[in-house]
């Protein structure tokens, strides 16, 4: 079951997610409305509902949850002009699979810094996507949609305790009312 809390003024709301493909459903639809309470613009809305669900698909994928919490956290906080979505799930570190995650995540997350524009990123995995063969169930396209259609910038690290941390912040686009 998907929990939620909002704090300090609604700017704050911190979700629990079990790692399980239907509950990032009900995420989504918390934090498109928490979204909506901060006086997002309605495009802003839905781009940033898209970059927390990734996140969450991510956790979810990757995480390790025999070993540790069987849950992902989700932090999404308004501060000033910003928006900061952070998501938190157990990783196993003497995992290879873990391990070849992290290094892949911090790779496509260089990568796509490297880019003046995160459309042109985006474009480029495009069109390796397309070169790859249709069983291919790796797209790569979810951290290149966060930074491009989401305008987050993305970052990550592990804490002592061996959850994975990623986070994105994204100019936050307001209505003027919020």
């Amino acid at each position: 079951m998907c929990h939620g809390e909002q704090k300090s003024m609604k700017r704050l709301l911190k979700l629990t997610v079990k790692p399980e493909w239907d509950e990032i459903e009900e995420a989504r639809n918390k934090a498109a409305k928490f979204f909506q309470s901060l006086g997002v613009v309605a495009d802003s809305v839905h781009s940033l509902t898209m970059v927390m669900s990734e996140l969450i698909e991510n956790g979810v994928k990757y995480g390790n949850f025999t070993a540790g919490p069987d849950r992902v956290e989700v932090d999404i906080r308004r501060e000033e002009d910003l928006i900061t979505m952070e998501v938190i799930n157990p990783v196993n570190l003497n995992d290879q699979d873990a391990r070849t995650h992290m290094k892949r995540l911090d790779k496509t997350i260089q990568w796509i810094r490297g880019y003046q524009d995160p459309f042109e990123a985006y474009v480029e995995k495009l069109k390796e996507v397309a070169r790859r063969p249709l069983n291919d169930e790796e797209s790569g396209l979810g951290l290149v949609r966060i930074a491009y259609e989401g305008k987050a910038i993305l970052d990550f690290f592990v804490d002592e305790d061996g959850s994975l941390n990623v986070s994105a912040v994204s100019g936050f686009q307001g209505d003027n009312h919020g």
